[in-house]
C-alpha cells in the first residue's frame, strides 16, 4: 500500500508512530505536511502537486491535522477523497468534529447524551445563557480549544461574566456548558477505529485541577469500558463520520455523557497507560478500507 501521512511535525509521538507501524508491515510511507501541499487546477482537470510536481497515486491518507490548518487542511483532503484516495478520516468528518457545539448538536440529535452546552458570539442574552446550563459553577470553552486548553472552570456568575466578556471581546466564539461536579476531575477516553473500541483509559485530574486531560499533568489508567459505555462512544464517532476518534465520556450517576470527539486523538499517552498498539491498529483498518 502507498500511504501518505499528513502531518506539520513528523517527530510527534502519534505521526512517529504510525510512520513506523506504516514500513513495519512493508508499507510504502510518504510523510508531508499539509502546508506544502497545492491544488492545481487547469481547464480539464485538478492535481495536488509539490512545489509544480504532482504527488504519487496514494491507495490512503490518515491525516494528522492540528485545528490551526483545519480549513486548508479540509480543501487538500477533499481533493484526495475526489480522486479515489481512502483517507481516515475524510473532510467533512473532521471539519464536523472541530466545531464543538455543531458537533454536540449532531450527537444530541442521534441520542447520544452529551452536557448541555450554549454557544455564544455576542454577550446579549449572556444571563440567560447562563441559566440555561444551570448557572454557576460552570465550564467556559473555546470552539477551537484543544488538550484542554481553552477550557476553565468559573465557580461564580461575576467570574463567568468577566470572563465571556473577555473572551467574545477577542473575537472568540464561547461554549458555556454544564459543571457534572459528580465527575470530581475524572473522565475517560475512549479510541475508536472503525467500528471497535481498541483501548479505554480513565483520566484523573491533578489536585486543585478539574481537567483531566494528561497533557495537563492528569493520570490515566487502562479501563473495560461496560457495554453501554462501548455503544455510546461508537455511536458518537461514527454519527460524525470518523473512522479514527476519541470520545471523551464523564461517567454519571445517569449515564455517560460525551464530552467531545477527538478528530485527531493522541496516541502517545493511551499506548502508555493501555499498552495497546493502536497505531497497528489504524494500519489494519486502512489496509480493509483500501481492500474493499
Amino acid at each position: 500500500m502507498r500511504l501518505l501521512v499528513l502531518s506539520r511535525n513528523g517527530s510527534l509521538y502519534s505521526t512517529s508512530r504510525i510512520v513506523r507501524a506504516a514500513r513495519a508491515r512493508g508499507h510504502e510511507v510518504d510523510l508531508v505536511d499539509p502546508l506544502d501541499l497545492q491544488v492545481l487546477v487547469g481547464r480539464d482537470d485538478a492535481k495536488v502537486v509539490v512545489a509544480g510536481t504532482p504527488i504519487p497515486d496514494y491507495e490512503a491518507a490518515i491525516p494528522r491535522i492540528g485545528t490551526s490548518v483545519t480549513r486548508y487542511g479540509m480543501v487538500v483532503l477533499r481533493h484526495l477523497e475526489q480522486h479515489g484516495v481512502v483517507t481516515l478520516n475524510g473532510a467533512a468528518s473532521l471539519l464536523a468534529a472541530r466545531d464543538k457545539i455543531g458537533a454536540l448538536a449532531t450527537l444530541a440529535t442521534a441520542d447520544v447524551p452529551v452536557p448541555t452546552s450554549i454557544c455564544l458570539r455576542s454577550p446579549m442574552g449572556l444571563e440567560a445563557a447562563i441559566e440555561a446550563v444551570g448557572g454557576p459553577p460552570l465550564v467556559i470553552k473555546l470552539q477551537a480549544g484543544t488538550q484542554g486548553l481553552g477550557t476553565i472552570l468559573a465557580e461564580s456568575r461575576n467570574a463567568v461574566v468577566s470572563t465571556v466578556e473577555t473572551l467574545l471581546a477577542m473575537g472568540q466564539e464561547v461554549v458555556l456548558q454544564t459543571f457534572v461536579r459528580e465527575a470530581r476531575g475524572r473522565d475517560q477516553r475512549h479510541f475508536v477505529v472503525g467500528r471497535k473500541v481498541v483501548a479505554s483509559m480513565e483520566r484523573r485530574a491533578p489536585r486543585g485541577e478539574f481537567r483531566a486531560n494528561l497533557h495537563r499533568g492528569g493520570r490515566g489508567r487502562a479501563i473495560e469500558p461496560d457495554a453501554a459505555t462501548r455503544k455510546i462512544a461508537l455511536r458518537a464517532a461514527r454519527r460524525l463520520g470518523l473512522s479514527v476518534a476519541g470520545v471523551d465520556i464523564l461517567p454519571t450517576s445517569n449515564g455517560p455523557l460525551v464530552l467531545e470527539v477527538n478528530s485527531s486523538p493522541g496516541l502517545e499517552g493511551i499506548e502508555q497507560v493501555t499498552e495497546v498498539d493502536i497505531a497497528t491498529a489504524i494500519l489494519r483498518y486502512a489496509e480493509r478500507r483500501v481492500r474493499t
